[in-house]
């Protein structure tokens, strides 16, 4: 596999955290920060650790951004300055720009920037967490879009015993059943036919719109 490179501006919570977990992934992972004392902290962790300031076009130029395969912006509550390295990220060339965003002002001006996406890591967190306590059969929940989501749900009570077509989970839900986890053995069987017998080892792999999922997660 080829090896991936990737630049995170900002070595603050998020940002650092983000690019441990990169380096950790196999990836060529530069870390830059104007704060020596972060820079200090990640420099055995990444392949290069940078103190400059992601504000500063011409401290950017040697960075080569155009060659990342990636480049995540994460500079705190400082929009101005998540700006400025936004637009000199784009005019570097960086072919794809995620940034951490602060408000929903912030992230309008981002996109008319022309950034990959806008990611509120607080918001989508407390989303996550919020659904967890809300519907305790929920396992796991993926985001993938503003519209659809990936859960992870243990099988309804009501369902223990029937076929997935007897479950009609598609016309009852408006949701697809894309896997089925066997918990006990930890197999995992994608995209199981019709036949498929439902049990309470079981977890279920669905894909659906947020109202969609609502439904399902109701089951008894």
């Amino acid at each position: 596999m080829v090896e991936k490179r990737f630049i995170v501006l900002g070595l603050g919570t998020f940002g650092a955290a983000l690019a441990k977990k990169l380096s950790e992934n196999g990836c060529r992972v530069t870390g830059v920060d104007h704060r020596r004392e972060r820079v200090e902290d990640m420099r055995d962790t990444l392949y290069e650790a940078v103190i400059a300031d992601a504000s500063d076009s011409e401290a950017m130029a040697p960075l080569s951004l155009s060659d990342a395969d990636a480049v995540f912006i994460s500079l705190g509550d400082n929009i101005s300055l998540s700006l400025l390295a936004a637009l000199h990220a784009k005019e570097g060339g960086a072919r794809r720009i995620i940034v951490k965003g602060v408000t929903v002002e912030h992230g309008k001006l981002l996109e008319h920037l022309g950034v990959e996406k806008v990611i509120f890591p607080e918001s989508e967190s407390a989303r996550v967490l919020a659904d967890k306590m809300t519907w305790p059969n929920v396992i796991d929940y993926l985001p993938i879009d503003p519209e659809y989501s990936f859960v992870e749900i243990a099988v309804p009570n009501s369902l223990l015993g029937t076929t997935l077509r007897d479950a009609d989970l598609r016309r009852r839900t408006g949701v697809w059943v894309v896997g089925i986890k066997d918990v006990l053995t930890g197999r995992l069987q994608m995209f199981p036919d019709g036949e498929y017998v439902l049990n309470d080892n079981q977890l279920m792999l669905v894909v659906g719109k947020q109202e969609d999922l609502s439904r399902i997660r109701d089951l008894d």
